[in-house]
């Protein structure tokens, strides 16, 4: 039997390679590739066609939950889990509805995790240390009562995933730029700006930036810093 080809997407070295060590220490997985990006994470699922592809939510440029839908939408027999470091009830939900086959928060022990693969594999779905057939997992998205449902259905409907440029606008509203700043360093126009952050707030279904940014870092999509280098600095 051929082994379960596994690829593996997160821009922190370190994680990533603990995830690669943990992969190819079980004799039936084989890391096929790596990626630090979303962008990157897509390419090579176009290319390789690995059998499962465990991805970080939160990815520079494209996130993990736009990665997913991204292979949904392209119909990709590569069956994505995520990994994040926030055990969020509203993002779980999300990744499960936007066609994840699994969600685990990255303190996932290392044979759970790849457990977790093997079953992604059969056809299974995995949601924190849940496993999950396709009618429990319909059964896990329907609403147990009146207020989850109203909570479902505005979820629903003020969810819509932000675009590469709105996620590029966001990252730099977290550092506190001004439209005019964010314009210089994207090199777009101050109106494109504006455009783009209206957008944001309605899409978010928040009231100013502030709330934008403390919404997106709750959910791991963006960072305060971007990477080690601005941290040692």
């Amino acid at each position: 039997m051929d082994p379960i080809r596994v690829v593996v997407v997160d821009d922190h070295p370190l994680f990533r390679q603990g995830v690669v060590d943990t992969i190819s220490l079980e004799p039936d997985l084989v890391v096929a590739g790596e990626a630090t990006n979303g962008e990157d994470a897509l390419e090579i699922i176009r290319i390789l066609n690995p059998d499962v592809a465990i991805v970080d939510v939160n990815l520079p440029g494209i996130n993990g939950q736009q990665v997913t839908q991204q292979a949904v939408n392209e119909k990709f027999s590569t069956r994505i889990m995520l990994l994040t470091a926030y055990d969020d009830a509203e993002q779980k939900l999300h990744a499960m509805k936007v066609g994840a086959a699994g969600y685990c928060v990255k303190d996932v022990l290392p044979e759970v995790l790849a457990q977790n693969v093997r079953e992604i594999v059969k056809g299974n779905y995995v949601i924190g240390n849940e496993v999950l057939d396709a009618k429990q997992l319909e059964k896990w998205l329907k609403p147990d009562s009146d207020d989850e449902a109203s909570f479902y259905s505005e979820f629903a409907e003020s969810y819509e995933p932000l675009s590469k440029r709105e996620m590029e606008v966001l990252g730099q509203l977290t550092k506190g730029m001004s439209n005019k700043e964010i314009a210089t360093a994207l090199g777009i126009s101050h109106q494109t700006v504006k455009n783009h952050v209206t957008s944001i707030l309605r899409k978010l279904d928040v009231d100013d930036r502030t709330q934008a940014t403390l919404y997106a870092l709750k959910r791991g999509w963006v960072r305060l810093q971007d990477d080690d280098k601005e941290i040692q600095e």
